[in-house]
């Protein structure tokens, strides 16, 4: 089964390289400066920050159905970078070096099924729950941290 893993788009984070900490701080936002890798899985870009680079960690609301799984966690994302826009069934090294949560939803934002996996066999358990006739759209999730990866829909 075709799939294509989306980044979140860059737009609506471009400006926070321009605020002040105090800015930040309002927004409930923390600057960081990258001190290892892996360590701070960006976004937008789908690549682990390089040390060095700054991040933003943020509250991100990526679940926005208006059913009980309505869901936001923290999440990083890069300064100054472009989204990510990854060819069909390409997984990218910053999801395939971790153990994977796997939600699948249906139309309506309600969970049809889950599943974990090993980063490296994410693509055959992305292909799985994509054969539930239910499934519209699946979001990874880091297991361990349980914080928002990337959504995954039929491509």
């Amino acid at each position: 089964m075709p799939f294509r893993i989306r980044a979140l788009p860059a737009a609506p984070f471009a400006d926070l390289s321009d605020l002040s900490e105090a800015a930040l701080s309002a927004r409930l936002i923390k600057r960081l400066v990258v001190d290892n890798c892996p360590g701070y899985p960006c976004r937008v870009s789908l690549e682990d920050a390089r040390p060095g680079e700054t991040v933003h960690l943020l509250h991100f609301t990526h679940q926005e159905a208006a059913t009980p799984f309505r869901a936001s966690h923290a999440i990083y994302v890069r300064d100054g970078v472009a989204s990510a826009d990854l060819p069909q069934g390409v997984v990218p090294e910053m999801i395939r070096r971790r153990m994977i949560s796997l939600r699948a939803f249906d139309s309506s934002g309600m969970m049809v099924n889950a599943d974990i996996a090993e980063g490296v066999d994410v693509a055959a358990c992305i292909e799985t729950l994509f054969r539930h006739p239910s499934t519209d759209y699946i979001h990874l999730h880091f297991a361990k941290q349980g914080c928002f990866a990337a959504r995954v829909d039929r491509a």
